[in-house]
């Protein structure tokens, strides 16, 4: 396997160009090796999958760059995992560790307990300790078996001392050649045990260290040798690390057996032990000891499941996940546990999503009659265009008007990367709606992103006869009691605005469509509020972050989804590189010779104004530094969220007709800002910002006919940091980038608020858990159609009625 992985890290490396060799390309020695399988046993279905790698290989030189990458990284995690299972039935594999199986409670103690039974009524929990736990929202039996562990550590991997590898945990049996104690010369309150050991492959050694004076004294360290006489066979878990004198185990457990074969008392060594999120005074042993007095109670956990859908889905029933979780014998049973418990949390999300989407549907639509309008406002707007529409905005386009004329309101999500023409195709949408009789709201989640689809609207609207305004925080007292009495009685057809959109005194007078815009900035409530408002407005929502596939289903599952995948043709591609900050210089020599042909360049800066807790270079610094350092010759442009809606506009519009030729601002300028002449676009601090946000930015140059620019400033030192911008500096593809972000970051972040409508997860990860999503979401629809009102699932429905109010009392509005 050696020559094996080490090609693919090489090809890695080098980002997957399908490398020629002396004799053969990478792809055509991948296939020749994977095709030789030596004649070794195998574990079952591995002969099955190398020769489905072997095939994929076959095709490797015709994949795209994100696919190559993707086979490569499969390919090298389970040839990892396959070497790791083939060593363990090596020939020199050590014998299993036998394990004694924990002590349960005393009957008596079982009986007196049950899932309800407050913590004080457990053994060894007092008032003091209990309180500690309440901290943690630990009040009753219950609670303690729903504590999941945050991470289980590995001590059960049996090792032989030459198989040991430096970073991982593992166990090894070996017999004492020598036990030492002495004062370390150091320190006199630090005491050091020496074990040197040895097994039929290697020796090894092994020290503890004992921290305190009552350690140092010769007695002590006397009586800890004794513990450890020579010959004896001691069984050691640990992380095994590199040190001076070879390998050895950081903060080693270790237990004297009885022999070679005598199993292991200890309820640490040899076992997957389960990490706890903890909290000061409560002990990772003590908290241990209590699960395990517990855990017998699991058993008696309701299961909300039937048996027929646990086994349609090959679930483990709930007492015995639960059991697993916390103790399992071995990691086979960890993952059947965890997939159970995680199924149960997505189960219920997806059926709170599923079930909304059904109550939406049941209410009644606008009736908008589309048939007699071919040629109508659509088609007046389509022939205004300077361009044509692509296909996937075609086929986009004929999604919605087909949802437009359906009796049940229309709630989709368009999905677009940045400049791929979403909201022409949420105009048309507009037009159609307007034409029929109905009025449209647009809303925008900033008043720089609002005033811009107002000006957008302003150019096409008026030239088709149909009324449009704004409304926004900033709009005066008299011009907003005109708009909204103009929007009661009808005359006004299309609204843009902010969140002042949702205020009360807002009242539609027939409001047929809501275009939402970067959706992921209002959270559902918001949606909700503005959807009450109509009768029951077809809801069209737009965002240009892309969403990957397990988010959109996790926070948007009661949307039906649109892609629009295909840019405009005429746009140049965007060249991505990263600088070190000390060569910030280069991007300032850039923006200067862009600049001489006419172009503009932006300048993003993660804060306002200067952090006393963070250093970083804030936008008013880099400003000044601009104005009167580097470009004191040209006009330099400030935009940040602090400025009034009106200064906001006024640096825009400079900006735009090129008045000022640099712009140096924080995100504000993320969403929608379009300045097609602006073909720089330099971020300093980009270790500071997520991927999918930092490609947003990106996508507010290139929106010209010029070759476009993006420099990352790289300000950390931080190898993971680099790793991430590499991703960027490699990749445009929106929805590859939002995968890593989410792998990377996790879906708090990538959507960049928790308000966002995102579920609470305690243990389910929708980077890694994807698979059982769309098995929960399967099991959701299922039940759903054979039990809509969840009659026959009474424990189902609880759980969804407690889950409906947990969420709707944590997430006010913005």
């Amino acid at each position: 396997m050696r020559p094996l992985q080490q090609a693919l890290r090489v090809e890695m490396e080098r980002d997957c160009p399908d490398m020629q060799g002396r004799q053969q390309r990478f792809h055509q020695f991948l296939q020749q090796q994977l095709s030789e399988v030596p004649a070794v046993p195998l574990p079952v279905g591995s002969r099955e999958r190398l020769q489905t790698l072997c095939d994929q290989y076959a095709g490797y030189s015709s994949l795209a760059a994100p696919a190559r990458r993707r086979l490569v990284t499969d390919t090298r995690q389970w040839l990892h995992e396959l070497r790791c299972r083939l060593e363990t039935s090596a020939p020199m594999a050590p014998p299993r560790l036998r394990i004694q199986a924990p002590a349960s409670a005393s009957p008596s103690a079982q009986r007196s307990l049950s899932l309800t039974s407050p913590l004080t009524s457990v053994h060894g929990v007092g008032p003091k300790f209990a309180a500690r736990l309440a901290s943690i929202g630990l009040f009753v039996v219950q609670d303690l078996l729903r504590h999941y562990p945050r991470d289980h550590v590995d001590y059960s991997a049996r090792r032989r001392i030459e198989a040991l590898v430096a970073g991982e945990t593992a166990t090894i049996v070996a017999t004492v050649r020598r036990c030492s104690g002495f004062v370390s010369p150091r320190n006199p309150n630090l005491a050091i045990l020496e074990l040197h050991l040895q097994d039929p492959t290697g020796r090894l050694r092994v020290s503890r260290f004992l921290a305190g004076k009552r350690f140092s004294s010769q007695a002590y360290l006397k009586g800890q040798q004794r513990l450890y006489p020579n010959g004896a066979t001691v069984a050691v878990s640990g992380l095994v690390k590199d040190g001076g004198y070879g390998l050895t185990f950081q903060d080693p457990l270790i237990e004297v057996l009885e022999s070679s074969d005598a199993p292991v008392k200890s309820r640490s060594i040899g076992r997957l032990l389960a990490v706890y999120p903890l909290t000061e005074g409560v002990g990772a042993d003590r908290f241990r000891a209590l699960i395990e007095q517990v855990l017998p109670m699991a058993k008696t956990a309701p299961d909300p499941l039937t048996d027929q859908e646990r086994t349609s889905h090959q679930l483990l029933p709930l007492g015995e996940a639960l059991r697993a979780l916390h103790c399992p014998k071995d990691r086979e049973e960890l993952d059947q546990a965890r997939r159970r418990l995680v199924f149960d949390e997505f189960l219920l999300l997806q059926l709170g999503l599923l079930r909304r989407r059904e109550e939406l549907r049941s209410r009644p639509a606008p009736q908008l009659d589309l048939s007699a309008m071919r040629d109508g406002l659509v088609g007046r707007f389509l022939a205004l265009l300077p361009f044509d529409f692509t296909d996937a905005q075609r086929r986009v386009s004929a999604e919605i008007t087909a949802d437009l004329q359906r009796p049940e309101p229309m709630a989709r999500l368009v999905q677009g990367d940045v400049g791929s023409g979403k909201t022409v195709v949420a105009i048309a949408a507009l037009l159609s709606t307007i034409e029929a009789g109905w009025q449209g709201a647009l809303m925008a989640p900033t008043e720089v992103l609002a005033e811009q689809h107002y000006r957008n609207l302003c150019h096409w609207l008026p030239q088709l006869n149909v009324t449009v305004d704004l409304l926004t925080g900033s709009t005066p007292r008299p011009r907003r009691r005109q708009l909204l009495d103009d929007l009661a009685n009808g005359s006004l057809k299309v609204l843009v605005g902010t969140h002042a959109l949702l205020e009360d005194p807002v009242v539609f007078s027939r409001l047929g469509l809501v275009v939402v815009d970067e959706q992921h900035r209002f959270g559902v409530h918001q949606r909700d509020r503005l959807l009450n408002k109509g009768l029951q407005p077809h809801l069209l929502t737009m965002t240009a972050t892309p969403i990957p596939r397990t988010l959109a289903l996790s926070v948007h599952g009661d949307l039906d989804v649109s892609q629009i995948d295909e840019l405009p043709p005429g746009r140049t591609p965007i060249r991505t590189t990263m600088l070190g900050s000390a060569r910030r210089e280069k991007a300032f020599e850039l923006i200067r010779s862009e600049v001489n042909k006419g172009q503009r360049a932006y300048v993003v800066l993660p804060l306002v104004e200067e952090s006393e807790k963070l250093e970083l270079r804030s936008a008013v610094d880099v400003h000044a530094e601009l104005v009167s350092e580097v470009f004191p010759d040209l006009k330099v442009g400030l935009l940040h969220g602090r400025l009034s809606s009106a200064e906001k506009q006024t640096v825009l519009r400079d900006f735009a007709s090129g008045s000022s030729q640099v712009l140096v601002a924080t995100t504000v300028v993320e969403v929608g800002v379009d300045v097609p002449e602006a073909s720089v676009m330099v971020i300093d601090h980009a270790d500071r910002f997520g991927l999918a946000q930092l490609h947003q930015l990106r996508g507010r140059v290139g929106r010209g006919a010029a070759a476009s620019h993006c420099v990352l400033i790289n300000g950390s030192s931080n190898a993971q940091a680099r790793q991430r911008l590499d991703v960027l500096v490699r990749s445009t593809d929106g929805f590859e980038i939002a995968e890593m972000d989410l792998r990377l970051r996790g879906p708090g972040q990538v959507l960049g608020t928790r308000q966002s409508g995102l579920p609470d997860l305690a243990l389910a990860s929708l980077a890694d858990d994807a698979a059982v999503l769309e098995d929960a979401r399967a099991g959701a629809q299922w039940i759903l159609k054979q039990d809509p009102g969840l009659d026959d699932h009474p424990l189902l429905a609880r759980l969804l009625d407690l889950q409906q109010q947990r969420l709707s009392g944590a997430a006010p509005l913005n």
